[in-house]
């Protein structure tokens, strides 16, 4: 086979977030499948890939050591690098659109594609909320997958997100972490239901809770959480008889004692701390804080903060599970509240 040929098949996407060393693989593979490599076929040398690919020669040797080690690749010194085994098929090909990487959102990864197995081709592609971005890469790559699994959080243009998840065939899409109500037809969702589960949280909080007269949520305009978090608090605040605020801007905002505070973003959960010490608050007793997404360092931050979570790990496992087993319901991943001295 000519290597023009040869290097139109084997394409590293620059927009991908999937490692190239497993964009390589999958090409590789995918060739394969479709019949355009065959058995004792030649492959371009580590040198050649780098060069014409533009990756590094690490990258090269990794991705022709994953073959080898599932029996795809053979070497023969001198002679280089062939095709060995053409059995191997991919029979899911999967498009995977993260909203932001985050660590919560590594958790949900990471358990994906360990439940999917090796003989699955994955293409990882973050559109950074980006709603433009999104439409970009879905509808360049529509067609190609078995499956297309879907993050959807946006900063704006959201409203029409549903109008491109709709021309993907419902058997392939799968909605994770939220669900949109437009979107038709019979497909898979691993999902939060946002404002049962804070309220649900808050509800099994009431007894610490009970030493605060104020609820605030902090919660910028311009935002990608769902709004639905704030109808949550809303309710639990009118059920429960505590004063409720929506603050846009921390900065903005004076601390007073006898209020808590739930925090979605990481970067206002440190405002907020640096302003408590310097007010010399003391937190769970004069000022409450809980904050969203269980973190490792939120056990120990201020002797442990007070979180409620989803298991982002059961989300990504029952994603993947619901792929292999060709699923087509919606499963709901309840928050959990940890409780710690931040209460």
């Amino acid at each position: 086979m000519k290597a023009s040929k040869l290097f139109d098949m084997i394409q590293v996407d620059e927009f991908s977030s999937t490692p190239k060393y497993l964009q390589l693989t999958n090409a590789i593979l995918n060739a394969i499948s479709a019949g355009k490599l065959q058995k004792d076929d030649p492959l371009p040398s580590i040198n050649e890939l780098s060069y014409q690919l533009e990756i590094s020669r690490d990258t090269a040797e990794k991705g022709y050591r994953y073959l080898k080690k599932i029996g795809v690749l053979a070497s023969v010194p001198g002679k280089g690098y062939f095709i060995r085994n053409t059995a191997f098929r991919q029979t899911l090909k999967i498009c995977l659109l993260f909203n932001k990487l985050s660590a919560h959102k590594k958790i949900i990864y990471d358990a994906f594609v360990e439940a999917l197995g090796e003989q699955v081709a994955i293409d990882f592609y973050i559109y950074n909320n980006d709603f433009s971005l999104f439409k970009k890469i879905l509808l360049n790559k529509k067609g190609e997958y078995s499956h297309y699994v879907i993050i959807p959080h946006f900063l704006e243009g959201g409203e029409h997100a549903f109008e491109i998840i709709n021309t993907i065939p419902p058997e392939k899409l799968l909605l994770l972490d939220k669900i949109l109500p437009d979107v038709k037809g019979e497909y898979a969702a691993v999902y939060e239901n946002f404002a049962d589960d804070i309220y649900n949280a808050l509800e099994k909080a009431l007894e610490p809770l009970s030493k605060y007269r104020t609820i605030k949520i902090i919660f910028p305009r311009n935002s990608y959480y769902p709004v639905e978090i704030q109808r949550g608090v809303n309710r639990f605040c009118q059920d429960y008889a505590f004063n409720y605020k929506v603050v846009h801007r921390l900065a903005d905002e004076s601390i007073e004692e006898g209020e808590v505070y739930i925090i979605l973003m990481e970067d206002d959960l440190v405002m907020l701390i640096e302003r408590l010490i310097s007010l010399q608050l003391k937190v769970g007793e004069q000022v409450g804080v809980i904050s969203y997404n269980e973190t490792p360092l939120k056990k120990i931050i201020l002797n442990g903060i007070t979180t409620v979570s989803t298991d982002f790990r059961q989300m990504g496992a029952s994603a993947a599970r619901m792929i292999l087993d060709n699923e087509r319901r919606h499963l709901e991943i309840p928050f959990h509240l940890t409780l710690r001295s931040s209460l």
